[in-house]
C-alpha cells in the first residue's frame, strides 16, 4: 500500500465505537486522513474514547436509520471514502431484538448506499461490511465467494440483505463498492464479554471457569483485528481498479477452530489450564460449522492474514491484562 495514500483524504466511518471501527479509525488517524464518524451512543469504554481519538476526528451524532443525517455527513464533509462497519453485531441480541437489528443492519445499509449514490460525484470508494454469517449453513466447506447467501437466522439474514443491497447498488448505479465477508473478529478493545474470546480472557484473569454457551463443538474461523484493518485498507486502496467494483471478498486465516479448542488455547497461553470450562449447551439460532476460503483475495488483491490464531491471541491477552490492571497505555500496534 502507498504509505501516503490516505493523507488528507476525507473518510467516513460508521461503527467507529466498535472493535473494528476503533482500530480502523486509529490507523486512519496515523495515516493523516481527515476522519468523520457517525456516533449514536457515547461508549466511554470504547477505544475510540479511551485513546483520545474522539478528539482527533469529526463526530456526527445520529443513527444509521436516519437517512438525512447520513446524507448530511457525507455531503457536508465532502467524503471520498466510506467504511460502513456500523451494525448490531451480536447474534444473541439479534434473536431477542429482531426489528432493531433489521432496522440497523438493513435500513442502515440502504441509507448509506443511497446517500453515496446521491453524492456519487464525491464518493470514490465504498467498503461495506458483510459477514461470513451471510452464507448461512452449507454442507460444502470452506465457503467461497460463489457460495449462495442462505442466511436463515435474524443476524445472518440481516447481513445477507446488506450484502445483496450493496451488490445491487453496484449493478444498478455503478457505485465503487467492495464487500467484505470476514470470519469472527477478535482483539483488544472488545468489551462485549458475552463473546467467547474476551469473556474467556476475563474469566481467566479473575481465576474463574470460562463459560461456553454452546456444546463447544461449533467450528469458526477467528480473525485478528489488526489483520482486519489491514484488509479493509488494502481493499479500499485498490478501489481505483474498476474490475473489482461490486466484488465480495472473504477474509480470514483459513485455520478454523472449535470453540473448546479456542478456549483451551487461551487458557494455555494464560497458564490457567486448571480452569475447566463450563459448557452450557444452550446456544440457539447459530450456524454449527463455517469457515472461509481466502483464495480470491490472495489472487486478486495480493492479501493474506499475517497473524496466526496463537499470535493474535497473545496480543489480545496482553491488551486485556493492561486493561484490567487499570493501565490506560493502550497501544494498538507495536
Amino acid at each position: 500500500m502507498n504509505p501516503d495514500f490516505w493523507k488528507n483524504r476525507n473518510v467516513f466511518v460508521t461503527g467507529a465505537t466498535g472493535l473494528l471501527g476503533s482500530w480502523l479509525v486509529s490507523k486512519l488517524i496515523e495515516k493523516v486522513a481527515n476522519v468523520t464518524c457517525l456516533v449514536r451512543d457515547w461508549v466511554p469504554s470504547s477505544y475510540l474514547i479511551l485513546s483520545g481519538n474522539i478528539d482527533r476526528i469529526n463526530v456526527v451524532r445520529g443513527e444509521l436509520e436516519d437517512y438525512s443525517t447520513v446524507l448530511r455527513a457525507i455531503n457536508e464533509y465532502e467524503i471520498e471514502a466510506v467504511f460502513h462497519l456500523g451494525a448490531q453485531t451480536i447474534v444473541g441480541t439479534a434473536s431477542r431484538s429482531v426489528l432493531s437489528t433489521f432496522e440497523s443492519n438493513i435500513k442502515g445499509t440502504w441509507n448509506i448506499l443511497e446517500a453515496c449514490r446521491a453524492c456519487s460525484k464525491l464518493v470514490r470508494r465504498l467498503i461495506i461490511a458483510s459477514s461470513d454469517k451471510a452464507y448461512g449453513a452449507h454442507k460444502k466447506l470452506p465457503y467461497t465467494e460463489e457460495t449462495p447467501l442462505l442466511g436463515r437466522f435474524p443476524y445472518d439474514v440481516s447481513k445477507a440483505c446488506s450484502d445483496l443491497l450493496a451488490i445491487s447498488y453496484f449493478h444498478s448505479f455503478k457505485l465503487p463498492i467492495g464487500v467484505t465477508r470476514c470470519g469472527n473478529l477478535y482483539g483488544g478493545g472488545d468489551l462485549n464479554f458475552s463473546r467467547i474470546i474476551p469473556g474467556t480472557i476475563r474469566s481467566a484473569l479473575e481465576n474463574k471457569r470460562p463459560i461456553i454457551r454452546s456444546d463447544g463443538k461449533f467450528l469458526r474461523d477467528y480473525f485478528y483485528v489488526e489483520d482486519a484493518v489491514d484488509a479493509y485498507l488494502n481493499l479500499a486502496d485498490q478501489m481505483d481498479r474498476s474490475e473489482i467494483h461490486g466484488e465480495a471478498f472473504n477474509y480470514g486465516t483459513e485455520t478454523p477452530s472449535t470453540v473448546i479448542e479456542l478456549v483451551k488455547l487461551i487458557l494455555k497461553l494464560m497458564e490457567k489450564e486448571d480452569l475447566e470450562p463450563v459448557i452450557l449447551n444452550e446456544a440457539t439460532n447459530e450456524i454449527r460449522e463455517q469457515y472461509l476460503s481466502c483464495n480470491k483475495v490472495k489472487e486478486k488483491l495480493n492479501w493474506e492474514a499475517k497473524y496466526s490464531l496463537r499470535d493474535g491471541l497473545v496480543k489480545t491477552i496482553q491488551w486485556y491484562q493492561k486493561h484490567f490492571s487499570g493501565s490506560r497505555n493502550y497501544f494498538m500496534a507495536d
